[in-house]
């Protein structure tokens, strides 16, 4: 993979899900403190187990240098991984609260 073959898909993916639910969906998860409060729990975990995945000293995924943008932030994991992990969780969760019986569609 070449040019920024990771990177600008976690670029399109955030702006891709936040307009699904904004023109779209509108469950209205972004305003609800419980879910904030998941994306911090998600990122908390996340940071300590994609640290120690992508730890440069020792890693267990290696990514191509030439798909990243190189920033790394904490622990040696790629700014992407953060971009990505938001777009599946929420993904995920607006796809629930979507489906979800007496929600508005």
């Amino acid at each position: 993979m070449s040019g920024l073959g990771y990177t600008l898909p976690a670029l399109l993916a955030v702006p891709a899900v936040v307009a699904v639910e904004r023109w779209w969906l509108r469950t209205g998860l972004f305003r609800r403190p419980a879910y904030w409060l998941t994306m911090v729990i998600v990122f908390g975990f996340q940071t300590i187990v994609d640290g120690r995945l992508t730890t440069l000293s020792a890693p267990v995924v290696v990514y191509d240098p030439r798909a990243i943008t190189g920033l790394r932030f904490p622990f040696d994991i790629p700014i992407e991984d953060f971009l990505f992990g938001f777009a599946l969780v929420t993904a995920t969760l607006l796809g629930w609260e979507h489906r979800r019986p007496g929600t508005r569609r």
